[in-house]
């Protein structure tokens, strides 16, 4: 093809054009067949094709850009991506029941309860964090020097009026890591640790068993964090961003990155910070519910069982004291899916005080006495309460893996009741039984 169109040569073009100008205009249907042939197939929804590129000539000028098909594709593919990854951003672990979903063809609705301001959230999903390593050409004080080449110079992040020229194309990039966790450095300074995956872990060792003594740089967002001089091969793919963070910066950074970089950049139309009173009445319905269904356990176990549904009823009051405390520590927000949840564990928590107090009574009918029924009675229905909540803990963690917000939510209060349940049943009531028995010593009891 080259000797049919000769030199090519790229013209000043538009942002969504390439233009190149061929020397010999005679070959012009050549050069464009042979740029048609570089073209992919754009699939829509309806099932048709088409390519990717158009292809125009005139001359001895040859003018490509994007289909409308291909176009309209990237943006989808910008708006699906910049969705999942502003989800992991604000609800990486799946405690704070976001509502977030595309309205119309470029825009998103965030809505996220319970979070501290509005500009702290504008803050997490306005960062576009991509993150790159770059071989360092020099370092200077001049924003406008010429960096030579196609290098860039890009501005130091904790060193004022410092710019460092940067080759730019990255040795590995943040897409090649797999874990980033807030640390601190050797001196105590809050820190960023990360680690690549297993191809970016293979070109970052190649890199530095080759460039021993060579600075490079740690590039977020066009602004260098740092630039250490490589010491030593580093095969094992992980490392340590440092900076002048505080600990709230390299916590949020470290969620950023195994975030993932967004495709584009957000631009923020609206916003709107609205006061609980609009949902109270959901709240207090949750809220009824809850001490409803508290209330009717409370009294359903003290008429059953007696002295024994006392013992059951102190360990459900201790039950939800730890499940609001796990869910405190872990930074959930409590919805109506939530309470839903709290609700469903209240009624399933007294399901393993049942199981054992009635395999109790079973017992005493064999007149092995109060002390061996009270034993067996824990130990054989421990089976039928470990299958019972291991199942359901299967479930709820389904719900958590293959949901999103709402769901997510509930899956959480769910599996935190179960275990707080099986403990509060299988421990905490039976060392109240314990310690009762032991002081008492009765010749009968009545369960």
């Amino acid at each position: 093809v080259r000797a049919e169109v000769g030199t090519v040569r790229r013209q000043p073009s538009p942002p969504d054009q390439l233009r190149v100008r061929i020397s010999q205009p005679e070959g012009l249907a050549r050069a464009i067949e042979a740029v048609r042939a570089l073209a992919q197939p754009v699939v829509s929804l309806t099932g048709g094709a088409s390519s990717d590129i158009v292809v125009a000539g005139s001359g001895d000028l040859i003018t490509v850009e994007l289909s409308d098909a291909e176009k309209a594709a990237t943006d989808n593919r910008t708006i699906q991506q910049s969705l999942e990854i502003i989800r992991r951003r604000v609800d990486e672990v799946g405690t704070r029941e976001p509502t977030i979903q595309r309205q119309g063809e470029s825009r998103i609705l965030i809505q996220v309860p319970g979070i501290g301001s509005a500009s702290e959230l504008k803050e997490l999903i306005g960062t576009t964090a991509r993150l790159t390593f770059n071989p360092v050409v020099g370092r200077t004080g001049d924003a406008n020097a010429n960096p030579g080449g196609r290098n860039v110079v890009l501005p130091s992040l904790d060193e004022a009026g410092v710019f460092y020229i940067i080759e730019p194309s990255a040795v590995v990039s943040g897409e090649e890591l797999t874990d980033a966790q807030p640390s601190f450095d050797q001196n105590g300074r809050p820190a960023v640790t990360f680690r690549f995956n297993p191809s970016g872990a293979r070109k970052f060792g190649d890199y530095t068993a080759e460039n021993i003594g060579a600075p490079f740089a740690i590039v977020l967002d066009d602004e260098v964090i740092s630039a250490p001089t490589i010491q030593d091969h580093i095969p094992g793919g992980s490392g340590i961003i440092t900076g002048n963070f505080t600990v709230e910066e390299s916590t949020q950074l470290a969620v950023l990155l195994r975030a993932g970089a967004l495709p584009a950049e957000l631009t923020f139309l609206e916003e709107r910070t609205i006061g609980p009173e609009l949902g109270q009445d959901s709240i207090d319905a949750g809220r009824i519910a809850c001490i409803v269904a508290f209330g009717a356990v409370l009294v359903f176990m003290a008429l059953s069982y007696g002295l024994f549904g006392v013992f059951a009823n102190i360990a459900l009051i201790l039950n939800v004291a730890m499940i609001f405390g796990l869910l405190s520590i872990i930074g959930a927000t409590l919805t109506l899916p939530g309470i839903a949840g709290i609700v469903l564990t209240i009624g399933m928590a007294v399901d393993a005080n049942v199981l054992i107090f009635e395999r109790i009574r079973e017992e005493l009918k064999t007149a092995k006495g109060p002390s061996r029924a009270i034993e067996l009675g824990y130990e054989k229905a421990l089976s039928a309460i470990l299958d019972a909540n291991i199942t359901t803990f299967i479930t709820a963690a389904i719900l958590f893996a293959m949901g999103s917000g709402p769901v997510r939510g509930f899956a959480i209060t769910l599996g935190l009741g179960i275990l707080t349940s099986v403990f509060t049943a299988i421990f905490v009531t039976r060392l109240m039984v314990v310690m009762w028995f032991e002081r008492r010593r009765p010749k009968t009891i009545e369960v």
